[in-house]
């Protein structure tokens, strides 16, 4: 009995863990029925399990990550008594319930560890429960077969379940396709840029189609390229070579012409799903493609046919299951092009009654762009709601399919979350709004940007290269890096990397959305290639010399990395003749027509390598993914946040190659004409919008979990809680408000920092004068706080009592009185109520002087008033400094690492901390007695408040109607509200 082979114990774990459709259950019970008829005397002891589990057998521990990994990931299963997902209760949850010993225990922990990543954010409205896991269970075809793919893409078992959670947060909001009411439910995925967005809505739409969808559109980019992207990888990943073929005969060349991926050879076709068979011979349903490779969406050549469904029962509806689940279902990657969606919409009308009974899914990609809805309110004829072209046709299209579903996915959600979401017929996610969270591998904003820490951050020096005035254009050392990187890729694939990540090459170059400058800067680019020298001694010198004080300085040691330049030296030829195959170096990848895209140097998948230098514009900043991107150099100019969040194509996975990715960006650029020309730092407004996103995320975070089994907001409330910190947007439907006012946001143990400070002389003053019972309160000896391993920093400190706090605080006046009126409403609230908040103990942090100069506050001091600008008038930017936090967070309970004996004698179970700023906006003036007028500072603040000053389970929000006579009214008209 002891000797029982792997396999056969592989073949009985892998039949009893199948079983367990609704979670995990006693493993040696199901393992016995298991093995009863073909393996009765298999020894299922937990001695041999563990034996070969730990003799490294792969197969084994492979099966058991799949399911544990499935176990840790499951949102709030009933079995498990209420643990977290991705804990180590859960775990301990999943093994009391399979009622395995401690060794085993032991030895599975250390094969599967649990995988702490974040999931989804959900806010969501109420709805009804559908998609349960034996409905899954049963009806699982194409999400199996996806899923298998991506496994053997080398996802990881994490990945795989991050992803399956976070489809299934889509699929379950989705309506019922059985449901005999229709119903539409709208919602918004907001993912990051290049993070893997349609892997996510692949997902969706495999369980989709397989709980019984049998209509999907997804809307692919404005360009056929994108469309064409989109398209293989559903059909590669999805739809699968059997639903491709249709019934061709692979070995028959005849039966093959006009076939996609076949009839050309495309070295590819290997790799796509193959699922045995014929979906509808092994039980489950075919995939009818509507659109190809190649061709759009041209109108229905074969007539309506294609769009007409087989009912199995003629007299029950196509949604009754019965009908449903043996039809096959029909996909269409189309462009958000005028032509091409009304084609579709044309053909829908002359199917009559069907549509009716349809359970259709509407997926747009960047939904953000050319879907919302952008003309101006106010020039509508009146009673009538005008339209753009995309965004009127996508509301055809709902109209038409009663039961239609529509999903937008973007990374920047802003222009959605502000589209009227009064209007019944437009796009606004009234049902849910997901944020997808980072992926595990993804190179984003904090490996650019040294956000919120002490100085010693190494992103920006590792990646960032500033073009300055003074430095001159840094376009050749940009050049010179992409030729480097390439060798680098090189070396690294003769040295045991594997080769896939490193087959395409390539450096993007945006810095004019002008396509006769576009053109000029290629051909300058070619020059410059051409009298480089790569192959000469003053071309190896460059290279030699950005080699040691750039990349060798910043390699990952994990990594194969050249010690010297010699070593490198014998792979520059190879990146050279790479780069330069066709003659030029440089593409420029832009143009009003399809055919500017149509070239072989960007097909990223028929081309086999693909290393060259892309300078574009607009066109490459939306959807389209650049492969092999190793270098940027990026100099345009944009005031909208939102477009200058697409160009950030750097943003993305670089596997084996993340520490030799760089950005060369500008920080002197010039921005508008003329008299109104100014300088700005492209890589300072990135940072800033990314900041802005970053606090969105973490916003939605905070307002995302459950009060007594309900959501403390909705989709349709996100709006007013947004407005807070992004006054840069603005929502489409200027006659109309947000019926939803915020009144409160509790805040507990979270820095809060306003921004809306007033600008008037006279107004200063009065905020000035109004901290000085707060200013008598400091100490005159400064005391160093630090925490943890900080080295810390010096400040007077001191301590007010709850009530002079509040007094002063309301005595406050802001240019923007609703961005800190929610917060004083908490603070006044939970003063009110017992054993909350006590008092307040003051920081005021010891700065470096505006040009050295001190000066006394109200006779109190001195001070050292810190410069800061407003970034969005009359609105600040960041005012705080990240070392200054830390104290602060301690004395208020938000965090638990120990601080100095400064801070940890003035740790109080009921205190919370504020932080003040003296500020300056420009040279400031001291009186005679060496004092700052109290019109030229700002005083600016951030607080904290201590942990209990919110009871547990209790909401973070409060909303009030604005119109109380329309409760359930989201939007009202302005011209209803009277004061």
């Amino acid at each position: 009995m002891s000797d029982t082979p792997a396999d056969v114990l592989l073949e009985i774990h892998a039949a009893a863990l199948a079983g367990m459709v609704n979670g995990p259950k006693q493993f040696e019970r199901w393992a016995a029925l298991a093995a009863d008829e073909d393996h009765p005397d298999a020894d299922l002891g937990e001695e041999r399990f563990h034996e070969i589990l730990v003799g490294e057998d792969g197969a084994l521990t492979a099966l058991w990550s799949r399911h544990l990994t499935a176990w840790d990931f499951a949102e709030e299963p009933q079995w498990a008594l209420d643990t977290p997902a991705r804990t180590d209760a859960r775990r301990t949850v999943v093994y009391d319930r399979l009622r395995l010993g401690s060794d085993l225990r032991k030895a599975l922990d250390d094969a599967v560890p649990v995988a702490r990543v974040p999931g989804p954010t959900v806010i969501t409205r109420e709805f009804t429960p559908w998609y349960t896991s034996e409905r899954t269970a049963a009806r699982c075809f194409y999400w199996k077969a996806y899923e298998a793919k991506l496994r053997a893409k080398g996802w990881s078992e994490a990945a795989t379940a991050g992803l399956d959670e976070a489809s299934r947060a889509v699929v379950e909001r989705l309506t019922d396709p059985e449901q005999v009411a229709a119903r539409q439910a709208k919602g918004l995925v907001v993912g990051y840029v290049q993070s893997g967005k349609t892997a996510n809505f692949t997902g969706v739409t495999a369980k989709a189609i397989d709980a019984g969808y049998r209509l999907v559109i997804v809307l692919g980019g404005t360009l056929n390229l994108l469309r064409a992207q989109t398209q293989r990888r559903l059909d590669m990943e999805l739809i699968g070579q059997e639903n491709i073929l249709r019934g061709s005969d692979i070995n028959d060349l005849d039966s093959l012409v006009g076939v996609d991926y076949v009839s050309d050879d495309d070295a590819d076709w290997p790799d796509f799903v193959r699922h045995g068979g014929r979906p509808s011979a092994l039980g489950a349903f075919d995939i009818e493609r509507l659109t190809t490779r190649d061709d759009d969406y041209k109108g229905l050549a074969q007539g309506i046919r294609a769009l007409e469904f087989e009912k199995r029962e003629p007299t029950r509806p196509l949604y009754d299951p019965a009908n449903l689940h043996h039809a096959a279902a029909r996909i269409l990657v189309v462009k958000k092009n005028k032509s091409v969606l009304t084609k579709i919409v044309k053909d829908l009308k002359q199917i009559h009654g069907l549509l009716g009974e349809l359970p259709a899914l509407i997926i747009d990609d960047e939904s953000d762009q050319a879907s919302v809805n952008t003309l101006d309110p106010k020039k509508w004829e009146a009673g009538a709601t005008e339209r753009t072209a995309i965004n009127g046709l996508i509301s055809q299209l709902l109209k038409l399919l009663p039961r239609a579903q529509y999903v937008g996915y973007t990374a920047t959600p802003f222009a959605n979350v502000f589209v009227d979401p009064g209007d019944e017929e437009d796009i606004f996610p009234r049902d849910f709004l997901i944020s997808l969270p980072r992926p595990t591998g993804y190179m984003g904003v904090q490996d650019f940007h040294d956000l919120d820490d002490d100085g010693t951050g190494q992103a920006e020096a590792a990646h960032v290269r500033g073009i300055y005035d003074s430095t001159g254009d840094r376009l050749q050392e940009a050049m010179d890096a992409f030729v480097l990187t390439g060798a680098l890729k090189l070396y690294r694939t003769a040295h045991g990397l594997p080769e896939g990540p490193f087959r395409h090459h390539t450096m993007l170059v945006h810095e004019s959305v002008r396509m006769a400058e576009q053109a000029a800067l290629a051909q300058r680019i070619s020059t410059m290639w051409h009298n480089g020298a790569y192959k000469g001694t003053e071309g190896h010198t460059r290279l030699a010399s950005l080699f040691e004080k750039d990349f060798h300085t910043y390699a990952d040691g994990a990594l194969p990395t050249p010690k010297t330049y010699a070593d490198l030296k014998p792979y520059i030829s190879r990146a050279h003749q790479l780069i330069s195959k066709g003659g030029t170096p440089a593409i420029v990848v832009n143009g009003a027509s399809e055919r500017d895209y149509d070239q072989p140097d960007l097909d990223f998948d028929r081309t086999e390598h693909v290393w060259k230098i892309l300078v574009g514009g607009t066109k490459l900043s939306r959807g389209f993914t650049v492969e092999g991107l190793t270098i940027s150099y990026y100099r345009r100019t944009t005031q909208q946040a939102d477009t200058l969040m697409q160009m950030g194509r750097w943003f993305g996975f670089r596997p084996g190659y993340r520490d030799l990715v760089r950005l060369y960006i500008g920080r002197e650029e010039t921005l508008g004409r003329s008299r109104n020309a100014r300088t700005v730092d492209l890589y300072e407004a990135f940072e800033a919008i990314c900041r802005d996103e970053e606090l969105f995320r973490a916003e939605l975070a905070r307002y995302a979990p459950l009060v007594d089994g309900r959501p403390q907001v909705t989709p349709a409330q996100i709006p007013p809680l947004v407005a807070q910190h992004l006054s840069w947007v603005k929502p489409s439907a200027r006659n109309k408000m947000f019926n939803a006012e915020l009144v409160e946001v509790r805040s507990p143990g979270t820095w809060v920092e306003p921004t809306a400070y007033p600008d008037t002389p006279e107004e200063l003053a009065h905020n000035t004068e109004a901290w000085e019972p707060v200013l008598a309160a400091l100490g005159d000896a400064p005391v160093r706080l630090a925490v943890g391993d900080d080295v810390g920093y010096e400040a007077r400190v001191g301590t007010v009592s709850h009530e002079t706090l509040m007094q002063v605080l309301c005595d406050l006046r802001w240019s923007v009185p609703s961005r800190f009126s929610p917060h004083l409403e908490f603070l006044l609230r939970a003063g009110q109520q017992p054993a909350t908040i006590d008092d307040w103990f003051v920081i005021t942090p010891l700065q470096s002087a505006a040009g050295g100069r001190q000066g006394r506050i109200l006779g109190r001091g001195p001070f050292t008033p810190v410069r800061r600008t407003r970034r969005r008038a009359p609105l600040f930017g960041g005012i705080s400094e990240p070392k200054h936090r830390a104290a602060a967070l301690r004395i208020a309970g938000a965090v638990t690492t120990t601080g100095s004996a400064a801070v940890e004698e003035h740790v109080r179970p009921r205190r919370g901390a504020l932080v003040l700023y003296p500020v300056v906006e420009s040279e400031f003036r001291l009186t005679a007695d060496g004092s700052v007028e109290p019109r030229d500072l700002v005083m600016a603040f951030s607080v904290v408040a201590p942990k209990s000053s919110v009871g547990p389970g209790s909401p973070l929000v409060r909303f009030r109607a604005i119109d109380s006579g329309r409760q359930d009214a989201v939007v009202i008209d302005r011209d209803d509200v009277r004061p």
